[in-house]
C-alpha cells in the first residue's frame, strides 16, 4: 500500500486513480481552484428560473441525514430565494445527536421523514454485511432511491444532492466533472456493490412487499415528472467546514462519533458507521480519520507530516463504540454476536496488508 505523495489516501482505494504518485482527489482539488463560481451560480439560477412551477409550494427536494452538509444546502438555497423540501430516509441505527439534528433542520425547512420496517432494515443490513461487507448497503439504496419516490409523490421534479464525491474524495478521472445525478452514475458510485433491492426477495424471509421502499419510481413515472437531480457542490464551491460552522450556527448539535474520525460534525447519525468504516480499513487500508485529515491537508488546515501520526492513530484502533452505542449494541440489532464478526471481518480482510497481532479473539491487527 502506498500512500498519496500529497495527502494520506493510500493507492488502494477503489475508483482512485494515481497519477505520479498524487491521488485524484487532490489532483482534482487543484483544478477546482480554476472555477468560475460566480459563474457557476449564475448557471443555476438560471436553471431554477427554468423550471416549470409545479403548484406544490416548493421549488426542490433536498435529501438529508440532518447533518452539517443538508443543513448548509438547505441555508444556501434559501439564501438563494429557493424553497427547499428536506426529504429524510431515515438511517439504520440512528443516533441520539442524530435524532436532534433531524428535529433542528425540520426548524429551517419542511420535511418528509421516511422511516423503514426496522425489521426488515435489521435484514438486510445483515445480508449486505455478510454478502458484500458493508453493513449499510440499505442506507446506500435508500439514499438514492427515497428521494426519487419523494419527487414522484409530491410532484416535485427537482432534486439537489450534495457533493459530487469524485469532485471532492476522488474518483476517476474525468467523473469529478458530473453535475446531474443520472442512473448510470447511481449504477456505478451509488454503493449498490453489484446488488439489486429486487435481489434481496427471498433471502432472510424478504419479500417483494418488503423491498418496495427500496424500488426506484419506475421510468415512466420519472419521466412523466421529468424528475432530475444534480449536485449543489457543482454549482457552488464545496467547503465541509465552512458547511460545518454554518450548520452549527443555525443550530446542528455535534460531538466526536468515534476515536478512528478526526472531525467532529461528520457522520454523526448513523451508529453503524463504526462497523461500516471498520470494513472499509480492513478492505482497503484506511479510516474515516485518513479520509478527514486527507481533505485537510488539501485546505492547508493541516501538515501531511503532522497528519500522518494522527492517521495511524485512527487505523489503530477498532470502534468499540459509535456515537454513544456498543459495537455490541449494533451487531445484536442485527442479530450477530461479536465473535461472528470479528470471523467474518477476517473473510474481508486484506492479508497482504495486515497481520493479526496475537490470536483470532482479538480485534487488534497491524500493519505487514
Amino acid at each position: 500500500m502506498n500512500r498519496c505523495a500529497k495527502c494520506l489516501m493510500p493507492d488502494t482505494r477503489p475508483d482512485t486513480p494515481f497519477i505520479d504518485g498524487v491521488c485524484s482527489a487532490c489532483v482534482t482539488h487543484e483544478n477546482r481552484k480554476e472555477i468560475d463560481w460566480a459563474a457557476r451560480e449564475v448557471e443555476l439560477m438560471q436553471m431554477l428560473d427554468r423550471m416549470p412551477r409545479n403548484g406544490t409550494g416548493y421549488d426542490c427536494i433536498v435529501p438529508s441525514s440532518g447533518g452539517k452538509d443538508s443543513t448548509w444546502q438547505v441555508v444556501k438555497l434559501k439564501q438563494l430565494g429557493v424553497r427547499p423540501l428536506v426529504v429524510t430516509a431515515e438511517t439504520c441505527h440512528l443516533t441520539r445527536i442524530g435524532a436532534e439534528n433531524i428535529d433542528n433542520l425540520a426548524r429551517l425547512a419542511s420535511t418528509l421523514r421516511y422511516v423503514p420496517n426496522k425489521s426488515v432494515r435489521a435484514r438486510l443490513n445483515l445480508i449486505g454485511l455478510t454478502t458484500v461487507g458493508d453493513i449499510s448497503w440499505p442506507e446506500h439504496v435508500s439514499i438514492f432511491t427515497t428521494p426519487f419516490k419523494a419527487a414522484v409523490q409530491t410532484g416535485i421534479p427537482l432534486i439537489f444532492y450534495g457533493e459530487c464525491p469524485q469532485a471532492i474524495w476522488g474518483g476517476p478521472l474525468g467523473t469529478e466533472e458530473n453535475k446531474r445525478m443520472t442512473r448510470r452514475w447511481v449504477s456505478e458510485y451509488g454503493g449498490f456493490l453489484g446488488m439489486r433491492p429486487e435481489d434481496m426477495i427471498g433471502q432472510c424471509g424478504i419479500t417483494e412487499e418488503d423491498m418496495k421502499d427500496y424500488m426506484p419510481p419506475s421510468d415512466e413515472d420519472i419521466e412523466a415528472l421529468e424528475v432530475e437531480a444534480f449536485f449543489l457542490g457543482q454549482f457552488c464551491d464545496w467547503d465541509s467546514h465552512r458547511n460545518a460552522e454554518v450548520a452549527i450556527v443555525h443550530g446542528m448539535k455535534y460531538e466526536l462519533p468515534c476515536h478512528t474520525n478526526y472531525w467532529e460534525w461528520e457522520n454523526l447519525d448513523n451508529a453503524q458507521t463504526g462497523i461500516h468504516d471498520h470494513l472499509a480499513l480492513v478492505k482497503y487500508g484506511y479510516s474515516r480519520g485518513t479520509v478527514q485529515l486527507s481533505a485537510d491537508i488539501r485546505l492547508g488546515l493541516i501538515s501531511r507530516e503532522d497528519a500522518l501520526p494522527i492517521a495511524e492513530f485512527c487505523e489503530d484502533k477498532f470502534p468499540y463504540f459509535y456515537g454513544g452505542i456498543s459495537h455490541q449494541d449494533i451487531l445484536a440489532g442485527i442479530d450477530m454476536t461479536p465473535e461472528e464478526y470479528l470471523h467474518l471481518a477476517d473473510q474481508f480482510t486484506n492479508w497482504d496488508m495486515f497481520r493479526r497481532v496475537d490470536d483470532c479473539h482479538t480485534h487488534k491487527l497491524m500493519r505487514v
